[in-house]
């Protein structure tokens, strides 16, 4: 049966959407071919690019903690810091009552003038004691001089009173010649025994010189109490000793401090950050090494630092029980080693980092 022409331009119109079809669908068989070799040949590039950049994400800020104790005890009177208030060094941060150090440096202060004054006397005595004791000697000697020569008078007195006949003399003179001789004999012992005692006059000297030293070490130990009465006078008064944020303040106006207890803590602004890396991925690592730094907290900053030191040990060497490998069954597990980064550009004064945030550091190694 013969096909009218109708039909005829119908069969006509299929044929060409069916040959437009087939152009399209190849088209975009292409077009994805395409795209896919594009994506691989980027992600070769990028590769390629990137082969040596190392990066991790177990990796946070760090940075220097100052704990504030009190050298000395007392209650605290004034309280002059907040929480996470930023302070100068020098800054008063809180005073502690003063009067029994006031007290304790007065009497401090009174036994250094009574030990000068001793030192001062001691001083003065020895100059006393190298006339003295020289003077002593020479009278001792004169002493004994007199005695023998009293002695002699009275050996001859004694020696005529016992030759001449009795009836030229009496039993008194006899007597009286007996007891001065002995007398004068007494004499001489007891002179001889003071020049015994006097003839030693380097020695009493040392002796008055070594009460010198005695009392000059005394004057030292009254100095050294004033000093460190002074000293706990001054911790009274505490104050900062970095530039910091005032963080974890645990006391009142009003609270009783001890020497060594920890009130509070200043966290210094320097910061930098320790990346914990696989043992696997410090193979090419070396001090002075671009860093790349992105902060979870802070997406829009652009940091940028170097390695500034590699940790000469794992972290789990370092832990407070660390492992015994040479025990049980050994697992290996791949090790961390932590790498301080310092941060050289891209911090916001405004926008300061905290201690313990979050990071992504990447290692330019090439």
């Amino acid at each position: 049966m013969a096909q009218t022409e109708d039909e005829t331009d119908q069969e006509s119109v299929s044929a060409v959407d069916n040959s437009a079809k087939k152009k399209g669908s190849s088209f975009k068989k292409l077009l994805i071919i395409a795209i896919c070799l594009i994506l691989i040949v980027c992600a070769g590039v990028y590769w390629w690019l990137t082969r040596h950049d190392i990066d991790t994400d177990d990796a946070f800020t760090a940075g220097r903690i100052v704990y504030i104790a009190p050298h000395v005890n007392g209650y605290v009177t004034a309280l002059l810091v907040n929480d996470n208030q930023f302070v100068h060094k020098g800054d008063l941060l809180f005073k502690i009552d003063p009067r029994d150090y006031e007290a304790a440096k007065k009497e401090a202060e009174g036994n250094l003038i009574r030990a000068q004054g001793q030192y001062i006397a001691s001083q003065y005595m020895l100059e006393v004691a190298k006339k003295n004791y020289p003077g002593k000697l020479k009278v001792a000697q004169g002493d004994l001089g007199i005695a023998k020569s009293q002695a002699f008078k009275a050996k001859t007195e004694y020696a005529r009173q016992h030759s001449i006949v009795k009836a030229a003399t009496t039993q008194q003179a006899i007597d009286n010649s007996t007891a001065g001789y002995e007398q004068a004999k007494a004499e001489i012992i007891k002179a001889e025994g003071n020049l015994l005692i006097a003839e030693p006059v380097e020695a009493n000297i040392q002796t008055n010189n070594s009460q010198i030293n005695e009392q000059k070490g005394a004057l030292e130990a009254a100095e050294a109490k004033l000093r460190q009465a002074e000293l706990n006078l001054g911790w009274t008064d505490v104050r900062a000793p970095h530039d910091g944020w005032i963080s974890k303040r645990n006391i009142e106006q009003g609270n009783y401090v001890t020497t060594g207890q920890s009130v509070l803590a200043i966290v210094e602004p320097e910061v930098w950050v320790v990346a914990n890396y696989k043992e696997t991925q410090i193979t090419d690592m070396r001090p002075g090494q671009k860093v790349k730094i992105e902060v979870d907290a802070y997406p829009f900053l652009d940091l940028e630092g170097h390695i500034d030191s590699i940790q000469a040990g794992t972290g789990a060497v370092f832990s407070a029980f660390p492992p015994e490998n040479a025990t049980g069954n050994y697992v290996k597990i791949v090790q961390r080693v932590p790498v301080k980064i310092l941060i050289d550009k891209g911090l916001d004064p405004k926008i300061p980092l905290a201690i313990g945030l979050s990071v992504v550091p990447t290692v330019y190694t090439k």
